[in-house]
Order: C-alpha cells, then sequence, then structure tokens
C-alpha cells in the first residue's frame, strides 16, 4: 500500500479533496510536486514537495579542493550562476585574508547586474507564459541573447559561466565587451518601458495579479524571505546596500521597493531592479580602473582552521555561503542559502483561499529556481 504524508491523510470534508499539481507541471518551473488541500476551485492549502532532483552539491564541494568547488556553485541557479560564484569566492577570500584587487572587484560587479538582468529577463518571458502570454518571450529573449554574447566573450560560457577564480576573476575584459555593454545600455531603458506597456500595465494582467497573493511585511519576514519579494512587501533591504561587498558602496542606485506585497508589485519591482542594474553597469564602466583582476593566491588553497559566511544579493535574494576549514585543501563543510528555498515556504500563506488559477500566477511572481532548493 502506498505511503500517504501527514498533509494527504488529514480529515477532508465532503466538499474537499487532495490535488497533486506536479512535479511534471509546467507552470511550478522543474521538477516540483505542490500538494493542494482543494474546496471546489478554491485552495484551503497546499505544501511544496521538492527533492526530486537533489543533487548533493554541498556533499561534492566537500570531496573537493577550494579551487575546484567554484564550476559546482553555477550549477544550482544556473540562471545566476555568478551570485553562487561571487557568494563562495567571497568566503574563501575572508578564510584567506586575501584582498582582490579593485579591477577585479569592478569586473564582477559587472557580471554579477549582467546576470541579475539576464534572470530577470528569462523571469519575465516565463512569466508570460504561465499567463497566457507569448510575445514577452520574443521581447525579453531578444535583449538576453544580446547579454548572453557578451558575457560569453569573458568567460567562455553562455550559461553556467565559471565567471570567478578565488581572488579575482577568470579572465580580464575582452576587446570589444565595453563598446558591446555600452551599445546594449544605450536604449535598455526604452526596453524595460515597452516590457511594462505590453505586459505589466496590461489591464488584464493586473486583473490577475493586483491583490493577488499578498505577502505581508511581517510574515515574509517571519519566513525569511528575500530579494524582490520581500522588498516588495515594504521592506526596503538590499545587500548592496546594507551590506556592501565588492565596492558596491562606490556605486549609486536606488533601492526598489514596493508597499502591497501583491503578484503584480513583485512584477514591478524586478522591472525597476532592471532599471538600476543598467545604471550601476554604467557606472562601472565609467569607472573602470587599470590593474590586476586578481590576487596572487597559492596554488593549493589551505586556509587556516575556522568558519565563514559571506552572503550577496542575488536575483532571487540573499545568496549565502558558509565553509568551514579543517587546515587542509579540501572544505571541512560548506553550506549555501539558496533564496528560492524560503522564498517557497511563504506560498501557503500566498495562496489560502484564492482559486487555482491564481496559484500559477502567485507562484511564477515569486521567480523560484528548483535545482538551488534541491542543491
Amino acid at each position: 500500500m502506498e505511503q500517504k504524508t501527514a498533509f494527504e491523510i488529514q480529515e477532508l470534508t465532503s466538499d474537499e479533496y487532495v490535488l497533486s499539481m506536479g512535479p511534471q507541471h509546467p507552470a511550478t518551473h522543474g521538477v516540483l510536486r505542490i500538494l493542494l488541500r482543494m474546496d471546489g476551485e478554491v485552495v484551503v492549502n497546499l505544501q511544496p514537495d521538492p527533492g526530486y532532483i537533489h543533487s548533493s552539491i554541498e556533499k561534492i564541494c566537500e570531496n573537493r579542493k577550494y579551487d575546484q568547488v567554484m564550476p559546482y556553485t553555477d550549477r544550482m541557479d544556473y540562471l545566476s550562476a555568478v551570485s553562487y560564484n561571487l557568494a563562495y569566492a567571497l568566503a574563501v577570500e575572508k578564510l584567506m585574508g586575501l584582498e582582490v584587487p579593485n579591477r577585479g572587484r569592478h569586473i564582477r560587479v559587472i557580471l554579477a547586474e549582467m546576470n541579475r538582468i539576464m534572470s530577470h529577463l528569462l523571469w519575465f518571458a516565463a512569466y508570460g507564459i504561465d499567463m497566457g502570454a507569448l510575445t514577452p518571450i520574443w521581447y525579453a529573449f531578444r535583449e538576453r541573447e544580446n547579454l548572453i554574447t557578451l558575457i560569453e566573450m569573458q568567460t567562455g560560457n553562455r550559461l553556467t559561466h565559471h565567471a570567478l577564480r578565488i581572488g579575482g576573476v577568470k579572465n580580464d575584459l575582452p576587446t570589444g565587451f565595453v563598446e558591446g555593454l555600452n551599445k546594449f545600455l544605450e536604449n535598455f531603458n526604452d526596453m524595460v518601458d515597452e516590457y511594462e506597456a505590453l505586459f505589466i500595465d496590461n489591464v488584464i494582467f493586473k486583473a490577475r495579479t493586483k491583490s493577488i497573493g499578498v505577502l505581508k511585511k511581517e510574515n515574509a519576514i517571519s519566513y525569511g524571505v528575500t530579494g524582490p519579494n520581500l522588498r516588495a512587501s515594504g521592506c526596503d533591504i538590499d545587500l548592496r546596500k546594507l551590506a556592501p561587498y565588492s565596492g558596491y558602496e562606490n556605486f549609486s542606485f536606488e533601492v526598489c521597493s514596493e508597499k502591497n506585497g501583491d503578484s503584480w508589485d513583485r512584477c514591478k519591482i524586478r522591472m525597476n531592479e532592471m532599471r538600476q542594474s543598467a545604471s550601476i553597469l554604467r557606472q562601472a564602466i565609467d569607472t573602470l580602473p587599470e590593474g590586476e583582476i586578481s590576487a596572487k593566491a597559492p596554488k593549493i588553497i589551505k586556509p587556516t582552521p575556522g568558519g565563514c559566511y559571506a552572503k550577496v544579493e542575488g536575483p532571487r535574494g540573499e545568496v549565502g555561503a558558509y565553509v568551514v576549514s579543517a587546515g587542509t585543501d579540501k572544505p571541512y563543510r560548506v553550506k549555501f542559502r539558496s533564496p528560492s528555498f524560503s522564498n517557497l515556504s511563504a506560498l501557503n500563506e500566498m495562496c489560502a483561499g484564492v482559486k487555482i488559477a491564481d496559484l500559477v500566477a502567485i507562484m511564477g511572481s515569486l521567480d523560484i529556481v528548483i535545482p538551488e532548493i534541491d542543491r
């Protein structure tokens, strides 16, 4: 007899039933199962059921040398590989007391903000499909392809970039990179305006997202929600401002926040964040210093015994890396803090009492990436 979960054996009323959404459902953005307790078309409560693609990356990292870990960090949030590269690199560099040269820090910021825009563009494209609009994917991928081409010039890869190294970055900016990025930035804000007019400000889209999936500020904080989903609830926490790293304190930008905490506000946050990322990129290009791109790290990395946690502001929220050294050439423990895991935990708080069609709109507004949950 198939064993049932505690959720499935809860006493149901005569009008209630349990529905399994996924793990193959396209709107779950990966291999995720959501158990729904339904009363007709209304969601009574739900329980996310991840774990279908668990890759044991953290345990793999504990069996690799420090510099061999970096490629694995690409595979968790494959839409924002640089964020995980950076969090891990910062943690190991703190353990080693290694100072990254200014040019290397600048290039890290450029790659991270490019990755942020790329991630938000793919979210915009996928969310359009979730909501029954196919046009956004053609608009978003038009701009995203330009950024992918540029980041491929610098790193050699289009998705899992493997861009950073402990102590700095893999490569200096190649010939034509700055010119290509400047050309992209010339009219990017106009493109974001176009996205909003096409989709975000559409009367049908507003009807499906405004006042839907409301997450109150206090609930968002209690669940550990971070990033755009937290800032949409009125909490203007951004690690680039609150705890600057890689020289973010030298750049002028606004922390994007809203106050209603609904699905539409979460969308507006990401639109505005792309504009702010473009502003940071312009500043980083204009102030790019000369010099070395990496510190001189030892060939065999053996940090002194101890532990260190480093955190960065990824496209989905706080990306953290906790690394423990035992004084050997391999980390004793590696633990990553993935924002999608905490953000997903608040889903039931947002979905109780909504229609099942609203669940898709709420899920898409969270912008989760399953491999960083099932890491």
